[in-house]
């Protein structure tokens, strides 16, 4: 039984041994870095997650390895030698039974290491690949056994960066997006020049939110927001330090007329529940590949729409992840969007590539997360003649 799953669906087996678990690590070359106003990606890193049952039936799951540069590397040790010996072998109920069995194996060694955000991620990878394991062998795609009854999300263009700003949005908008979220945080005059020139462009149905990836103090924020008070804008996204007081987050809503917006860097049910009802947040956005998973982000997301918030999926990696995140969403329902990274990534396209239409894309009606395993593989075995692939396989049980 799972409390995740409508009465529709309580006769699915959600039970499961895992019998093998793998991590690959791949890195994507790219032509032009992605910029944030704390770091730059001089490549496309991807740490997914491959499970197994005795049967054979399989699930894709895929952790946030973006940051530091040695990131994928480092979860893909973690997870091969601590966290999968802790599972593989063992029977659990449903999916969200492992996910509290590693929350709470875990928890001592994320404070005794300060490992918390790794830990966290490692365990979201596991979950979300569970969750595709269940439903693939259902026959039934995710969002579908989580309750969710439309095929189709609405999306916006994430990652545009500052240079060349408006040619991005340009691009964007022939590719079929209507909405587009601009890197900001880096200097105050160019961002603005940025912002001005964009909003001038919008189409009367396109919107313009901005990301400031946690860039200012509550003195720089302020003097920022009034200075875009006037504009149209969805939201302005982390203007402060995740963890910066709740007193700060307060002042800024209270100055701001401007939607904030948050969520990537909380972790815990907890974090989300005082987010939530502090009232500072209008827009959440949990990312389901650094804390969570299934399990704990949709909690976190239905709690955020019946509150009168907007649940918005954050994400910006490969193509598991991005996929997950569509189906949380049309799970979920609410008026939310997806964020799709503009920017050039083979291991997001080669694995889930939808084509925007009118601003949204069409859910594959696929078992699962509706990506193909074999797809995976081959672009593993691709990158490994290319020397960026790393495959680690733990160890398992016998069928």
């Amino acid at each position: 039984m799972s409390d995740l799953v409508p009465p529709d669906f309580r006769k699915v087996d959600l039970s499961f041994v895992l019998a093998k678990a793998s991590v690959i690590v791949l890195r994507a070359p790219i032509d032009e870095p992605v910029r944030t106003s704390f770091g730059v990606m001089i490549d496309r890193p991807a740490l997914f997650v491959k499970i197994e049952d005795p049967d054979g039936n399989i699930g894709l799951g895929e952790v946030w390895c973006n940051f530091p540069a040695c990131g994928a590397e480092h979860r893909a040790n973690l997870l091969e030698g601590n966290i999968f010996p802790a599972v593989v072998g063992g029977k659990f109920n449903a999916p969200e039974e492992c996910f509290g069995h590693l929350q709470n194996r875990f928890e001592r060694l994320a404070v005794q290491s300060g490992e918390t955000g790794p830990l966290a991620q490692c365990i979201a990878g596991i979950d979300i690949a569970l969750w595709d394991l269940v439903a693939r062998r259902a026959g039934v795609p995710l969002f579908s056994l989580f309750g969710g009854s439309r095929t189709s999300v609405k999306a916006y263009a994430s990652g545009i960066n500052p240079d060349g700003a408006l040619a991005t949005v340009r691009s964007a908008r022939s590719k079929g997006f209507r909405a587009f979220k601009l890197k900001i945080g880096f200097d105050h005059a160019s961002d603005l020049d940025n912002i001005h020139a964009i909003v001038a462009d919008l189409e009367a149905d396109e919107t313009l939110a901005l990301d400031a990836n946690q860039a200012w103090d509550l003195d720089a924020a302020t003097q920022f927001v009034r200075q875009v008070s006037s504009l149209p804008l969805a939201w302005l996204e982390e203007p402060l330090m995740a963890n910066a007081p709740y007193t700060d987050w307060q002042s800024l809503a209270v100055a701001s007329t401007i939607t904030l917006a948050g969520g990537e860097n909380i972790i815990g049910a907890r974090g989300f529940a005082e987010a939530i009802d502090g009232g500072w947040l209008s827009v959440i956005q949990p990312d389901l590949c650094k804390w969570g998973g299934f399990s704990g982000v949709i909690p976190v997301a239905r709690r955020a729409i019946a509150a009168g918030k907007r649940y918005c999926p954050h994400f910006l990696g490969g193509g598991v992840g991005l996929a997950a995140s569509a189906h949380i969403l049309a799970a979920v329902g609410g008026d939310g969007l997806l964020e799709i990274d503009i920017n050039r990534n083979p291991l997001r396209q080669n694995l889930f590539s939808q084509k925007v239409v009118d601003g949204g894309i069409m859910l594959r009606d696929q078992p699962g997360l509706g990506i193909d395993p074999d797809a995976l593989s081959r672009l593993a075995r691709a990158h490994a003649r290319a020397g960026q692939a790393d495959v680690k396989t733990a160890g398992s049980v016998e069928k």
